[in-house]
């Protein structure tokens, strides 16, 4: 398993409510229950994304146990979730949705550079990162801090590719419903 996007289609599968809120504004609560599933303590400074890359070395080392303890773990936490007022895991992937829109319309109404500017330098980071690894032959003790800065960026341009031309998210939502012959 190569990092946090081939670990996201297992947690897709064994934990639909976990799944559907990593792209949003509630992906901490997500990341630390499964966390809890892998007995992993992240630092209290750590990000998100190197919550994340943690529970996917977990994940392509899970044993069935771990497995089903990450399906209880979704259920207990589509539990917590419909407590709070999420019914279910299309209410949690509005959210992501809605974080997004509101961001949109802030750019609207604002005409910021901020957004532009940033969304330039990922992407501007992301392909000159991944050109300089390609072509360039740099010393193996670079290698593990570009990959990890290349993972970064890259989903970091995911977020970008997200912000301004939408996710497909919600289509691949409807296609596993469909699949499943779920409601």
């Amino acid at each position: 398993m190569s990092g946090w996007s081939d670990a996201l289609g297992v947690v897709a599968k064994l934990a639909p409510t976990i799944a559907s809120v990593v792209g949003g504004p509630l992906a901490g609560g997500a990341v630390t229950a499964l966390e809890s599933v892998f007995g992993i303590t992240s630092q209290p400074n750590a990000s998100i994304d190197e919550r994340q890359n943690a529970v996917a070395a977990a994940i392509s080392g899970a044993t069935p146990e771990q497995l089903a303890a990450m399906r209880k773990a979704d259920q207990d936490y589509a539990a917590r979730m419909a407590e709070a007022g999420f019914k279910n895991t299309e209410t949690l992937a509005s959210l992501a949705v809605q974080d997004r829109a509101s961001a949109r319309q802030m750019q609207i109404s604002t005409k910021s550079l901020t957004a532009p500017f940033l969304a330039l330098f990922v992407t501007l980071g992301f392909f000159g990162v991944l050109a300089v690894m390609m072509f360039v032959a740099l010393p193996a003790a670079t290698h593990d801090a570009l990959m990890l800065m290349l993972g970064s960026l890259g989903t970091a341009w995911t977020g970008v590719i997200a912000y301004y031309f939408g996710s497909s998210a919600g289509s691949d939502r409807k296609t596993e419903l469909l699949a499943g012959g779920q409601k």
